[in-house]
């Protein structure tokens, strides 16, 4: 008998469809799953990653969501670009979210760095947003706030690096790491990470992202500033364990959205939640979604109930 979870097996044998678009002269790819007219939902993947980390997460929100998740520029099978920003990186998720045919006001997730695209997104398009999930991301107060982008000003690396080169594909597999490190995800699940993670090259085996997305990234001391502005909905879902820095201020998110910033730890899981327990974390993301849909529908709601007690009263 397998020693893989249920979900496992369930998540790689639900159907999914590849897709891409030129996004400012980079070539964007994503998978969907679900059915297009479904209400929309695109899942941001983090720092090094790309859109697999969401394979056994989406399929579990494709009965009630047309689902797309991309891989960022510089990360995945998708194009490097010669500098990245947040304007450009929220670019990507709104046109993939238009490509893929996720209708009005989709809802966006991001986890980790793709929790500050999604920051990003919602600043830019918020008002066209059904609302925003953060995924282990928050926001600090400026005062507190670090920044790890620009790492050409602030540490002088150099353009133009380049990743190690493994000389077989066993060895790069066998190098591969979360970050931060946490114990109990699958072994299965690992290996099908760093299986999508790699590319062949001309001296052997390396990864697919660019090292150099952040040298002239600005985070920005504005992100606290970006969210308290948001024009659309927004909630976080946090590793009760998580050790990544960027998840640190869970309470001074609480505290300016005057402790009803929709928020939910979800128990014995670390910063790639989605990876400890996704079925936690995908009939979470789930519930809010639909509660969120449900709420931009009330009045209809009433009235179907309303229109059911008159048929049983007449």
């Amino acid at each position: 008998m397998s020693d893989l979870p249920f979900w496992f097996q369930r998540a790689m044998d639900e159907p999914s469809h590849r897709g891409n678009v030129d996004v400012e002269g980079a070539n964007i790819v994503y998978e969907t799953w679900g059915e297009p007219g479904s209400p929309g939902v695109i899942l941001i993947h983090g720092s090094n990653a790309h859109l697999e980390w969401w394979r056994f997460t989406a399929p579990f929100l494709a009965d009630k969501f047309h689902v797309a998740a991309l891989d960022l520029s510089g990360n995945g099978d998708s194009d490097w670009r010669d500098r990245y920003t947040g304007a450009v990186l929220a670019k990507e998720v709104k046109t993939v979210c238009e490509e893929a045919n996720l209708g009005e006001r989709p809802f966006v997730v991001g986890h980790s760095f793709g929790g500050f695209v999604a920051l990003e997104t919602g600043h830019h398009y918020g008002d066209e947003l059904g609302g925003v999930l953060f995924m282990d991301f928050t926001t600090a107060p400026p005062e507190q706030y670090v920044e790890w982008g620009l790492r050409a000003e602030r540490e002088g690396v150099q353009t133009g690096r380049k990743l190690r080169v493994y000389e077989d594909k066993q060895t790069a597999l066998g190098r591969f790491r979360l970050i931060p490190e946490q114990p109990g995800v699958h072994p299965a699940v690992i290996r099908h990470m760093a299986e999508y993670g790699l590319k062949e090259v001309e001296d052997g085996w390396t990864w697919k992202f660019d090292p150099a997305v952040y040298d002239h990234l600005e985070m920005g001391v504005d992100q606290r500033d970006k969210f308290a502005a948001f024009k659309c909905r927004s909630a976080l879902m946090l590793g009760e364990y998580s050790e990544d820095e960027g998840a640190y201020f869970a309470d001074h998110m609480a505290e300016i959205t005057g402790g009803y910033l929709p928020t939910v730890t979800i128990p014995g899981t670390y910063h790639h939640l989605m990876f400890d327990d996704p079925m936690a974390v995908s009939m979470t993301m789930k519930m809010l979604l639909l509660e969120w849909i449900r709420q931009d529908h009330e009045a209809e709601m009433a009235a179907q109930m309303q229109s059911t007690l008159g048929e049983n009263n007449g």
